[in-house]
């Protein structure tokens, strides 16, 4: 199993947990309350840094719930932490852009994480890709 070293910015906000049996994300909260009117961006402290293990990052993303709770959207949805970003004062934040007005309070479970493991080396071969078949572009699958 591999560890995460965790430092709390607040010894009030709740700890890292996994929500048994529901899934393999970890929710993250607010580490402080939040006003925000339509229209406003601003980047809410999640209260925690962390060192990820050498070859691993962190992909973040709203919870599902978010958008119809709160009316924001992660601005850079998903956000990606590489584990270099891991000093004392690398706090994680979740950028927002608020479609309505708004109130996050301290400790609101508002986006989650999970850590996968970095991409492979790739080569990159030029082709025309003449022997491939065309799948018909954006929507082409249809919508049902």
């Amino acid at each position: 199993m591999k560890e995460i070293k965790i430092k709390y910015f607040s010894d009030k906000l709740s700890k890292l947990e996994y929500i048994d049996g529901k899934s393999d994300w970890i929710d993250l909260r607010a580490a402080e309350a939040v006003s925000l009117k339509k229209g406003e961006y601003y980047a809410i402290p999640l209260g925690i840094a962390m060192k990820i293990p050498e070859g691993y990052e962190a992909h973040v993303a709203p919870r599902s719930s978010t958008f119809k709770n709160y009316g924001i959207i992660m601005v850079n949805s998903p956000g990606i932490i590489d584990n270099s970003y891991c000093g004392p004062e690398d706090q994680i934040y979740m950028p927002v852009y608020a479609v309505r007005d708004t109130q996050i309070m301290f400790n609101d479970r508002i986006c989650q994480f999970r850590i996968v493991e970095n991409q492979p080396k790739l080569l990159f071969a030029e082709d025309d890709l003449n022997d491939e078949k065309n799948r018909g572009g954006i929507g082409s699958t249809g919508v049902k």
